[in-house]
């Protein structure tokens, strides 16, 4: 996994949640520069966190469990006799 996908990630993580703070405060009416510069600033930050968290399980390969029992088949359980 190359720096693209690691910069495509934080895109992908970044421009959403900076639309979704931008229309929270359009919806309260509050549609300023600044605050369209603290929801971008906020944006950036989150975003940054998530990927820089998601590199860190990369490197030290550890992967969610859940993540790794997709797929595998069930094993069926027997009942308990009473």
């Amino acid at each position: 996994m190359g720096a693209a996908y690691w910069i495509k990630g934080y895109l992908l993580a970044a421009v959403p949640l900076f639309a979704i703070l931008a229309a929270v405060e359009w919806y309260k009416g509050d549609f300023a520069r600044q605050d369209m510069l603290s929801a971008a600033a906020w944006a950036l930050i989150a975003a940054a966190l998530f990927t820089a968290s998601r590199y860190r399980r990369h490197r030290a390969s550890k992967y969610c469990g859940r993540c790794e029992d997709i797929g595998k088949p069930r094993t069926p359980t027997k009942p308990e006799k009473p």
